[in-house]
């Protein structure tokens, strides 16, 4: 429908910042979310500082922030389609449930002093599964949570408490530890998790009804990676944070080291190191709104990667606690700038059936980065300096976000895929079970003479919507006799899929297919065939 992007980009800006804690239940949800976020960050600056007194090795250090990003890497996208065809409150009551049994774990046996290095590194390992397992569902819940206009609010306020709880956390963990030792910080982080567990089983989630049985597991995760490979939007989000996050890193994975290398480092500096990235993300999130009003996202990643690339610089080279916190408050800043950008246009990019899977693609990217960044610049730290590793992230961040600049984000705010359900039901016999496949799907079109240019590249970009919603193949003809009449085909592997196909079809498809249409000979429709490949077992059907 021409025009509804735009009004639906419209009402998203004009909610305020605060309008999603006026839910309830995302009020709730966030209160417990920031205290166990705490936990989080007070577990990440115990197991961190822990790992300096099991090793000295930079390698070693950088391998617990490998450890806990790595399993995101390798096991979101099956978490993604888990979420997707499950109900997800009682997904990540289990998962969250996994998670303070890992907590607990790593308590007892640092309490009990039978902590080695590699049994940090493994535990953090068995930590990272839970983060990898939550982290899709939770980010695809949060537009059931709030309405279409209060989604972008909605993320902002989670990138905040994320940040509040980064200042809050390490600076009580590095007084905990200091007093107590890491497994308080361990026992602490168990607790925080019972929260988010209570107020999702006071959820009544509302589940969008369909007719059609649920997805099955291979399906689904075969489904999400074709919408991945085809949704080009979702790509320029993966190949931004690609360009940003495998250099940034470097900070977060020697950021223990050299806490413990300053003049009266130790586990208080480490901790108000990190607690100043956090008050600089919160600092940077609430006036982010502003430069949002003057700049576009992709500006806005560009200068953010500039400021953080000084950040690393300023890193390698000063040596003194108070001016570096200032440093850290300006990372704090330039991070949450580029996640937040990053992952609106990622949620832009995805309609619901696979918003799970297609965040758990982008979270792949980032966390694969972050995995792959820190043990590349631990490694490098190890081999030549951690001055100079840092050195080298600064240079690598600026020259990739220079290549990376023509993989634009902004246009994704207009984009508008709430299913539409415009297409009319195909008409089947009886013997046209579900399983029945594969399904060729024709539409011929009758184009005007002085149209056919215009056609064709509207019928590509259709057909890349038709691969990303399920069709293995796609092609366009042209009549032989007649250079105006082409046919379209796309097959997908069953009629069920082709049924879900149905569902999946959104309003920017919509609004493409009308504009195919003012392309055709005035007074003729697209005309759609269906066929199914023959079965023996149905052959006296008629």
């Amino acid at each position: 429908m021409p025009g509804k992007p735009h009004q639906q980009a419209n009402q998203t800006e004009s909610a305020s910042a605060w309008s999603p804690l006026k839910v309830p239940v995302f009020r709730a949800l966030w209160i417990a979310t920031l205290v166990s976020n705490i936990g989080t960050w007070m577990h990440d600056i115990g197991a961190g500082w822990l790992m300096t007194s099991l090793s000295a090795s930079p390698l070693m250090v950088a391998l617990v922030q490998a450890a806990t990003t790595l399993p995101v890497f390798l096991l979101a996208l099956p978490a993604g389609a888990l979420a997707d065809i499950i109900d997800r409150r009682r997904y990540l009551i289990a998962v969250q449930t996994w998670m303070a049994m890992v907590a607990l774990a790593l308590c007892a046996v640092t309490l009990l002093d039978i902590i080695t290095a590699w049994t940090l590194v493994g535990l953090t390992f068995a930590m990272g599964i839970g983060t990898a397992m939550m982290m899709p569902a939770w980010a695809a819940i949060t537009p059931e949570l709030v309405s279409a206009r209060q989604l972008q609010p909605a993320i902002a306020l989670n990138s905040m408490g994320i940040n509040v709880s980064r200042a809050i956390g390490p600076a009580l963990a590095g007084l905990i530890i200091a007093w107590l030792g890491s497994w308080m910080v361990f026992a602490l982080n168990a607790v925080s998790y019972l929260g988010v567990i209570i107020v999702l089983l006071c959820w009544r989630r509302q589940v969008q009804p369909t007719g059609l049985p649920t997805e099955r597991f291979f399906s689904a995760l075969k489904t999400g990676v074709r919408f991945a490979r085809h949704a080009s939007e979702l790509h320029a989000a993966m190949l931004r944070g690609l360009a940003f996050f495998l250099f940034a890193s470097a900070s977060w994975a020697l950021l223990p080291l050299l806490a413990k290398n300053l003049q009266n480092g130790g586990p208080q500096a480490f901790g108000m190191l990190v607690a100043s990235i956090g008050a600089g993300a919160v600092a940077g999130a609430l006036i982010l709104p502003r430069f949002r009003q003057k700049f576009s996202s992709d500006l806005l990643i560009a200068m953010a990667t500039a400021v953080y690339a000084g950040a690393l610089l300023a890193l390698a080279t000063l040596n003194q606690l108070w001016p570096l916190t200032i440093v850290m408050a300006c990372s704090g800043a330039a991070w949450i700038t580029v996640l937040s950008a990053l992952q609106v246009a990622a949620q832009m990019a995805l309609p619901n059936w696979v918003r799970s899977r297609g965040l758990a693609a982008f979270m792949m990217t980032f966390m694969g980065c972050m995995a792959l960044g820190s043990i590349l610049w631990g490694k490098l730290a190890q081999v030549t300096s951690i001055e100079q590793s840092l050195l080298t992230a600064a240079a690598g961040a600026i020259v990739a976000a220079a290549l990376s600049w023509r993989w634009k984000v902004s246009a994704n705010e207009a984009l508008n895929l709430t299913p539409s359900m415009h297409w009319p039901a195909p008409v089947s016999h009886t013997g046209v079970t579900h399983d029945r496949g594969p399904v060729l799907i024709t539409i011929q079109y009758q184009v005007q003479a002085d149209k056919t240019r215009q056609f064709l590249s509207a019928i590509s970009a259709l057909g890349r919507h038709r691969r990303r919603d399920g069709a293995f193949a796609w092609a366009v003809y042209e009549d032989t006799g007649k250079p105006t009449h082409f046919i379209e085909t796309f097959s997908v592997e069953s009629w069920l899929e082709h049924l879900r196909q149905h569902e999946r079809v959104t309003e920017m498809d919509r609004e493409l297919q009308d504009n195919i249409r003012l392309l055709l000979v005035p007074g003729s429709l697209p005309d759609v065939m269906h066929y199914v490949v023959p079965d023996s077992s149905h052959a006296a059907v008629q």
